[in-house]
């Protein structure tokens, strides 16, 4: 008798990006150690986590700085294969987030051996060296534990070009802001883990998560382009309020713009909507204007290796949409930056 497949989403708590510690308990656990990681006491610091930027970078040489991020989480698929493919797209975006290239990576898996077959964990760890050989650049060792809940992602280094690094809050008032991949990761995934998800909507939400943001390393090579970041666990609005608060800016969005993946209204309607998304809410909700459930739902919803936030000026839109369109990667024009007027950095919606 055939047995039935393994739901690795079962194990685990949470889900994908949606596991992060929320941003207002962050801060409380990071807030008597920014003295300790600060570029007055290692000059050959250029970012670290005070900036809240997706990876950090030092000094290499005159020319190089190298980059440093870790990323992991529990299962947001069923699919062993998908998860490690996932895991692995996430984590190595924020290196293409802050521009560079990734050289190495070093896998982190946590495993309930009791519980689930170690064949189940080769297909993960499958799955991100898939990945990291596709994007050119070795799975080269790693790190596992016996844990109760299966974990699993990456620690990889870069290198990026100095004066092309880009950080999230080095954007300009008046700069223009593109997204370029759709919201609802999170409200599909729930969707799938209820069993409501439509047929016809199957596979979107992974598909997506496996697109690499390799695209990043190409944009901040553009002048024009002034800051960059990824959108994850923190939903568009936390992450945008990051850039706003990096650049002491304030931004203005239109609702109607943002990309989404579809029947997402259909979803919200059924109670499809992660935990993640009410904590999201609570941490920026102080510079949000009043929003609907719909608009409160799409703007906090958790992404996992979702889509690059990119602040370019004005003038740059044209050179900046040619690149994507030459490399096929979708993208929306979803608002821009303005001055903050009383100093304290907001997002808005437009009309």
């Amino acid at each position: 008798m055939k047995s039935d497949p393994v739901r690795l989403t079962q194990y685990s708590h949470g889900a994908g990006c949606g596991c992060k510690i929320a941003p207002d308990v962050l801060s409380r656990i990071l807030a008597d150690t920014a003295d300790q990681v600060d570029t007055e006491a290692f000059p050959s610091l250029l970012v670290g986590h005070q900036s809240r930027d997706d990876a950090a970078a030092v000094i290499l040489d005159d020319e190089r700085a190298l980059l440093s991020t870790t990323d992991f989480f529990m299962p947001i698929v069923d699919d062993p294969y998908d998860f490690g493919r996932i895991a692995a797209t996430n984590a190595v975006s924020d290196i293409y987030a802050m521009g560079g290239e990734p050289q190495l990576a070093i896998a982190i898996l946590g495993w309930p051996v009791n519980q689930l077959a170690p064949e189940i964990a080769n297909l993960v760890v499958k799955g991100g060296r898939d990945v990291c050989r596709k994007l050119g650049f070795p799975l080269a060792g790693g790190h596992s534990i016996d844990a109760p809940e299966p974990f699993f992602g990456l620690a990889v280094t870069g290198l990026v070009e100095r004066t092309h690094l880009k950080q999230n809050g080095s954007a300009s008032a008046e700069d223009l802001l593109i997204l370029t991949k759709p919201l609802g990761i999170g409200i599909h995934t729930t969707a799938e883990k209820q069993g409501k998800l439509a047929t016809a909507h199957h596979g979107l939400a992974t598909e997506l998560m496996c697109q690499p943001n390799k695209i990043g390393a190409l944009l901040a090579r553009l002048s024009g382009v002034h800051a960059l970041t990824d959108v994850t666990g923190f939903g568009l609005a936390g992450h945008l309020l990051e850039m706003c608060r990096g650049a002491n800016l304030s931004a203005i969005i239109d609702p109607t713009a943002v990309p989404r993946l579809p029947g997402l209204e259909d979803y919200i309607a059924l109670g499809c909507i992660p935990g993640g998304t009410e904590r999201n809410f609570e941490a920026v909700s102080g510079c949000l204007p009043p929003l609907s459930s719909r608009d409160k739902a799409v703007l906090c919803d958790p992404q996992t290796s979702g889509g690059l936030l990119v602040a370019l000026a004005p003038a740059a839109l044209d050179e900046v949409q040619a690149l994507l369109i030459a490399h096929q990667t979708p993208h929306t024009v979803i608002g821009s930056f303005v001055s903050s007027g009383n100093g304290k950095p907001a997002i808005h919606l437009k009309p």
